[in-house]
């Protein structure tokens, strides 16, 4: 049996007619850029985020750049975050000019640990960027408690993590801004790149917009320097389908968590650790094995489509090498970097199928060295 990481065309058969239709209305309205399904699905999205106002932009890198420079920070300026993370969060910061600070992640959950938080902060430190990876919370008690004695903003990368909740609430409303990637693999995916940045702050909102709009909120009358980010109708229009359906698909993502708890519960491996306070949206799942490499590799061999997210801290990036950051500074991130393997996870998973990749991951994991 192959089973892949993602089933993409599962999803869309199961709204196929709505998202034809709809993409057929909006091409049917020329509604290319703006438009009614855009100024829609901003709305309704908003609501579902539980805050007052939705930006859509070009993409979710876009998004924390454009959050982070809404909020005035530039060149001088330090931004928190973490190393286990997609480079986009940190490609967020270095575009504005300001420097990325990159602090330990805690060893259950592979979030960003606020003690080590509070430890990094300085006089230049103007944010923290919490990433809500793999669909899991991030202990926002913590952070913001941090944050607001320190007088520091807070922009959350919730790329990952439509729909998962902290404490009964939905990421996102906790921060300054948050920024939501629609890339088509997330949860909630576009057919291409999309983003959206959210706050319940509608001044802060309206410089999201005017930024991504060439700095502009009338046609030829720009206020400052902007950039071309802006989510466009199509996009919105399949979108806006789709967040119909995001709860109910991440029940199903619930059901194949609860499913792989049970079935690898006596497997060599690190499972998912959960926070009690936290809903998780489970855009992947993510468990740590020995040899990490060669379990991959036999599994893919297998027909299993597992993959890693991610091989290489962003601290130990070419890219990131002018921070002068030495190996071994971030010694939980390195370690969970050389032992994270993502399994199949998506809402339209068979019970036959999730038997099958957890049945064959027991037998390639190498019982005589846990992780």
């Amino acid at each position: 049996m192959k089973i892949p990481l993602l089933d993409l065309y599962a999803q869309y058969l199961s709204i196929k007619d709505e998202v034809d239709a709809a993409i057929q209305r909006t091409i049917a309205q020329s509604a290319f850029i703006g438009g009614d399904e855009l100024r829609m699905f901003e709305t309704e999205f908003a609501a579902y985020c539980d805050v007052g106002s939705a930006v859509g932009v070009g993409n979710g890198t876009d998004a924390v750049y454009l959050a982070l420079r809404a909020l005035g920070i530039g060149p001088g300026d330090e931004v928190i975050t973490v190393a286990h993370t997609f480079i986009a969060t940190a490609e967020g910061i270095s575009l504005t000019g300001a420097r990325p600070v990159f602090v330990e992640i805690n060893d259950d959950t592979m979030l960003m640990d606020p003690d080590a938080v509070e430890a990094a902060i300085t006089s230049k430190t103007r944010a923290i960027v919490p990433v809500h990876l793999y669909g899991q919370p991030c202990d926002m008690d913590g952070i913001m408690e941090i944050a607001n004695r320190h007088g520091l903003r807070v922009v959350e990368d919730a790329a990952q993590a439509h729909g998962a909740r902290w404490r009964g609430r939905r990421v996102g409303s906790f921060g300054d801004l948050a920024c939501f990637s629609f890339f088509p693999g997330k949860n909630l995916g576009a057919y291409g790149d999309a983003g959206a940045v959210v706050s319940q702050d509608e001044a802060l909102a309206k410089r999201v917009r005017m930024l991504a709009n060439h700095g502009r909120l009338d046609k030829y009358y720009h206020r400052m320097e902007g950039v071309n980010s802006r989510l466009d109708g199509l996009q919105a229009a399949i979108l806006r389908i789709k967040l119909r359906n995001l709860d109910a698909w991440n029940a199903g993502r619930r059901r194949a968590a609860r499913y792989y708890a049970s079935a690898l519960a006596d497997a060599d491996a690190r499972l998912p650790a959960v926070d009690a306070r936290a809903e998780p949206a489970w855009h992947l799942y993510v468990v740590r094995v020995a040899d990490r490499d060669d379990v991959l590799k036999e599994l893919n061999a297998r027909g299993m489509g597992a993959g890693v997210h991610y091989p290489v801290p962003l601290h130990r990036q070419p890219a990131y090498q002018h921070l002068n950051i030495p190996e071994g500074a971030l010694p939980i991130t390195e370690r969970t970097a050389a032992s994270v393997l993502s399994v199949p996870m998506y809402p339209e998973m068979s019970s036959e199928q999730l038997a099958a990749v957890a049945q064959t991951l027991l037998e390639t994991i190498d019982v005589r060295r846990p992780v």
